[in-house]
């Protein structure tokens, strides 16, 4: 009986355990994160379609009102704003993050350092320069953005 009893009580620990994995609002706490973007080597159009997507992904499981999401981008990761100029896909899925809250932050040192004109950037405002890519993710981790790099 004893032994029935111990399944019995695991099986419904289970059913509650899986309950709440279903149940995203109550799984997860409010959310701050800064994504570092510096490009994913020779195919940067699919790294940048993965990335947005883990993007996409991070915004549905925890929900658009509990995540605050910043996306870093210098070296490499630059270009994913060139690509989007031509790749409708591409600019598509970064309308669609920016409508739901995320910022791209672009590095004004990499901007100058690649003669790379804010204006030829897909969505780039003046606003969303920071004058450095690297000293951003380490400002946004101090104001509690917990950091993460695919």
């Amino acid at each position: 009986m004893k032994h029935a009893l111990m399944i019995a009580l695991m099986v419904f620990a289970s059913g509650l355990g899986w309950r709440a994995m279903a149940e995203p609002a109550d799984y997860y706490k409010d959310q701050k994160v800064v994504y570092h973007n510096d490009g994913g080597g020779p195919d940067n159009a699919a790294y940048f379609k993965r990335m947005l997507n883990s993007i996409k992904n991070h915004i549905e499981a925890v929900g658009e009102r509990h995540v605050e999401i910043r996306v870093v981008d210098h070296a490499g990761g630059v270009e994913l704003f060139q690509l989007a100029n031509a790749d409708k896909e591409l600019a598509a899925r970064l309308d669609a993050l920016k409508a739901q809250g995320v910022r791209f932050l672009v590095c004004a040192n990499t901007l100058r350092e690649r003669n790379i004109d804010r204006r030829t950037l897909y969505g780039v405002a003046e606003s969303d320069i920071v004058p450095s890519g690297v000293a951003e993710l380490a400002r946004l981790q101090a104001l509690g953005f917990v950091y993460i790099h695919l």
